[in-house]
C-alpha cells in the first residue's frame, strides 16, 4: 500500500516538474519577445526624434528662405502686401433698421398652409 501511495507520489511530482519547466520556459521565451519588441519601440522612438529634429530643421525660416529666393520666379511667388487683404472702409457698414419683411411674411404663409420653400424645391426637382 505505501509502495502504491509512493509510487503515484513519485509519478505526480515527474509530472508537476515537467509542467513547472514547461511553464518557465514559455515565460522565458514570453520574456525575450518582450525583449525584442521594446528594443523595435526604442528604435522606433529614436528615428522619430531623428525625424523631428530633422522637420525642424526644415522648418525654420533661415533654411526657407534660399529656397524662396531661388525659386520665386519658377513658382511665381510675390511678396504679400497688406493692401492685397482691403481695409476696413471697404467693409460694409451694419444697416441700422433691419428688414424683416422677407422673414416675416414667410412665416404668415407658413402659418396660412403655404410653404413656398417646399413649393419651390419641388420646382426645381421637376425641371
Amino acid at each position: 500500500m505505501i509502495k502504491g501511495i509512493n509510487m503515484v507520489l513519485f509519478i505526480t511530482s515527474i509530472f508537476a516538474l515537467v509542467g513547472v519547466y514547461a511553464i518557465k520556459y514559455q515565460s522565458e521565451t514570453i520574456a525575450s519577445d518582450m525583449h525584442a519588441l521594446q528594443r523595435t519601440v526604442n528604435q522606433q522612438q529614436g528615428r522619430l526624434s531623428l525625424l523631428k529634429a530633422d522637420w525642424a530643421f526644415l522648418t525654420q525660416p533661415a533654411h526657407i528662405e534660399p529656397l524662396v529666393v531661388r525659386y520665386s520666379e519658377a513658382l511665381g511667388l510675390e511678396t504679400v502686401s497688406a493692401e492685397q487683404f482691403g481695409s476696413i472702409a471697404d467693409l460694409p457698414m451694419r444697416p441700422e433698421i433691419v428688414d424683416d419683411a422677407a422673414l416675416t411674411a414667410l412665416f404668415e404663409a407658413l402659418d396660412a398652409g403655404i410653404d413656398p420653400i417646399g413649393d419651390k424645391l419641388a420646382e426645381l426637382l421637376e425641371q
